[in-house]
């Protein structure tokens, strides 16, 4: 793994903005950067693989774990989700998609971060721009992406599995260009696989008494939600969610993955596996570098990390009143000033891209920038 420093196409804006991808630059600051990009070897990429494929395993095991114990306390998930978790879970609501973040620098096994389970962001990136890229700057190489097929693929198994899948609503908040963006990409991989779509903003989403509604009044029997879990149930609607039978997608259950409990679970439940970092609920003796993270946060919001006692990094937010877990700290690699993490993206059951946000904190944030990969 190497970072190669390069020069972007002289029309690269025009580029990406031909794909839909508008919101390239936050700020007046370069968000997708490609004036440098990743090198991996084909082992590395492998080696992201397998740990994704094998952690999705163990996070599956982790739910099981917290309906059958009953550990919903220690995530601060109330009763209502409580109720929702175990229903769509025991019912095997359908997964789409998430995003595992690693700590991996091509040397040792990567190491699990967090997962952004629920509403993970940059995936248009991740499986369209990046690829545009790769074609135009390095058609002789290759990159670690079937997400746009894994995509189609996956929404087609959903659909062929029934249940009224066919057909779906897919709200988040607007206006948002990056939310929207990727819902919007998302609709269309749906599109391709056969399924009916409406495109609605969250401000749009009613309860008439009986059944969700749209703001033309159509019936919402099934919706991805580009919205957190935690958010969706303080909604006015969202006391009625229980009582419907409204699908979604990120199903309820989701909400144990996305929730940075699950690192000190996973840690009880597989102490020493090689792709996690020890994580506990409660604070580690002061000497003990670590990060401390809100349990329901988002884009390194409310994150710190100490070391011999001190904070080294840290960074605001509205997070942290449910509480914090306790992980040891796993620098990322630097490479001339930029610390980059290595996101592996899961479509269903399986891995099938790879993604990488670089920034010159250590904590990765929603500003830190796009660079593209490749693998030769």
């Amino acid at each position: 793994m190497r970072r190669v420093a390069g020069t972007a196409r002289p029309d690269w804006a025009a580029r990406v903005e031909a794909l839909g991808f508008d919101f390239h630059t936050i700020d007046s600051a370069p968000y997708w950067d490609e004036s440098a990009h990743y090198e991996f070897s084909l082992a590395e990429v492998e080696a992201v693989e397998d740990a994704a494929d094998e952690l999705h395993k163990r996070c599956l095991d982790a739910v099981e774990h917290v309906v059958r114990k009953n550990l919903f306390g220690k995530l601060a998930i109330g009763e209502t989700g409580r109720c929702l978790v175990r229903e769509t879970w025991e019912r095997g609501d359908p997964t789409l998609y998430g995003r595992f973040d690693f700590a991996f620098d091509g040397n040792g096994p990567p190491k699990l971060l967090e997962y952004n389970a629920d509403t993970p962001t940059s995936l248009f990136e991740a499986s369209v721009i990046q690829w545009q890229w790769l074609e135009d700057r390095f058609p002789g190489a290759d990159q670690f992406n079937s997400l746009h097929e894994g995509l189609v693929e996956r929404w087609r198994e959903i659909v062929g599995a029934g249940s009224g899948w066919n057909s779906l609503h897919f709200a988040c908040v607007t206006p948002h260009a990056e939310d929207e963006g990727t819902t919007r990409y998302l609709m269309a991989t749906a599109l391709e696989a056969g399924v009916s779509t409406k495109l609605l903003g969250m401000q749009q989403i009613g309860w008439n008494g009986r059944v969700f509604v749209d703001h033309e009044d159509d019936v919402i029997e099934r919706l991805f939600k580009l919205y957190p879990w935690e958010w969706l149930l303080r909604e006015e609607f969202g006391q009625y969610l229980h009582a419907s039978s409204l699908g979604l997608i990120e199903p309820a259950w989701k909400m144990v993955l996305s929730n940075k409990g699950l690192l000190p679970l996973l840690w009880e439940l597989f102490p020493d596996h090689p792709n996690l970092l020890q994580a506990e609920f409660e604070p580690p003796p002061a000497d003990i570098p670590h990060v401390k993270k809100p349990l329901l946060g988002r884009e390194g919001a409310n994150v710190s990390i100490v070391r011999d006692g001190a904070p080294l990094a840290s960074a605001d937010g509205p997070y942290g009143a449910e509480g914090f877990v306790y992980q040891v700290y796993q620098p990322l690699p630097e490479f001339a000033g930029n610390h980059a993490v290595v996101g592996a993206w899961m479509v269903g059951d399986k891995c099938r891209g790879m993604g990488l946000r670089e920034d010159a904190s250590p904590i990765t944030r929603n500003t830190s920038r796009f660079v593209p990969h490749l693998f030769r």
